[in-house]
């Protein structure tokens, strides 16, 4: 999978510039000779992180007379809501935090996707618990972090056993006061994603009712300002360069990685491993398939009440979309 993702990096950045300079008007920045900064937004685990921690985006910016700021955030709404102030110009997130975004005005483009990842999120109970199906979610207390990819996992996991999304009692909460309220009894499952997921499989006495496998993709959607990705394409390129060609090094690098990982966040090396193992890394375009896997997540909050109206998931992708699979496509 990683092999086959990564072969897109190049033509991609080269359709992403194209397409960038269509919609801009030639409009490229840094025609001043000033130097422009790029302020990242990362999660934990994510591959903006790693890009990070190795050090390889800078030198690459460097070239371009530019240079990177990184903030860390603990989830995807609140990278956006950072993004949507102009604290940050680029980040990632998973599938549901950009509907709710685009739905709320948030002036963000799509630039890429990860592959899929389906069994880096899942439903949690304790080990103790009752409970044995999804089915019997029905009238629960679930802890989540609301408008997370775990809320659509949540929804399509609800919905394939049967119960509807009002049946059962969404507890709206960051991960880490979620896991102390799983812990603590007060609610009666707890829908994660990696790494809180693993550390709670390996230190908090969790079962898994069900993880994403046959529900959701589970992407990481890298995305933009759409005032930065229109003047700073050589940027946003550069980044696509950088987490694509980290791809091979990682397949080949897995224990590095989750050492790294590991002291960046405090977790021991079997647990980083199990997250490791889970993740998916590599870069894509937004093609027809992953935008139309998108529009689903959409219509489907739509549908629920969780954003006002139905909305085009490409009306926030900048780059043409293709359906040529050789290239890559899919995942």
């Amino acid at each position: 999978m990683i092999r086959r993702w990564n072969s897109t990096v190049g033509w991609l950045t080269n359709l992403y510039l194209a397409s960038v300079v269509v919609v801009a008007g030639c409009s490229g920045g840094g025609g001043d000779g000033a130097q422009t900064e790029v302020t990242i937004g990362y999660q934990k685990t994510g591959s903006l992180n790693l890009l990070r921690l190795r050090g390889g985006l800078e030198p690459a910016l460097a070239r371009l007379k530019a240079r990177v700021k990184w903030v860390g955030f603990s989830a995807g709404p609140q990278l956006l809501e950072a993004l949507n102030a102009g604290s940050i110009d680029f980040g990632h997130t998973g599938d549901a935090p950009p509907i709710l975004a685009q739905a709320a005005g948030v002036p963000f483009v799509y630039v890429g996707c990860e592959p899929a990842r389906p069994r880096a999120e899942a439903i949690l109970v304790p080990a103790d618990s009752a409970l044995k199906s999804v089915a019997e979610l029905k009238g629960k207390r679930i802890a989540l972090n609301k408008g997370s990819n775990v809320h659509n996992l949540l929804v399509r996991a609800l919905e394939r056993a049967g119960v509807r999304y009002d049946e059962v009692r969404p507890v709206f909460l960051p991960p880490s006061d979620a896991r102390a309220a799983f812990e603590g009894g007060s609610v009666d499952a707890w829908a994660a994603w990696d790494p809180y997921y693993a550390e709670a499989e390996a230190h908090a006495n969790a079962r898994v009712l069900s993880d994403g496998d046959g529900l959701v993709a589970n992407r990481e959607f890298l995305i933009a300002t759409r005032a930065f990705a229109r003047d700073h394409p050589e940027v946003i390129a550069a980044i696509l360069d950088g987490l694509g060609g980290q791809a091979d090094w990682t397949r080949s690098h897995l224990d590095e990685v989750a050492r790294l990982f590991g002291n960046e966040i405090g977790l021991d090396i079997g647990t980083m491993r199990r997250v490791i193992d889970r993740k998916a890394f590599g870069l894509a375009p937004m093609d027809r398939e992953v935008v139309a896997e998108q529009q689903r997540v959409a219509d489907l909050f739509a549908e629920l009440g969780l954003i006002p109206a139905k909305l085009s998931v490409r009306e926030a992708v900048l780059a043409p979309t293709t359906t040529n699979s050789s290239q890559g496509a899919g995942g």
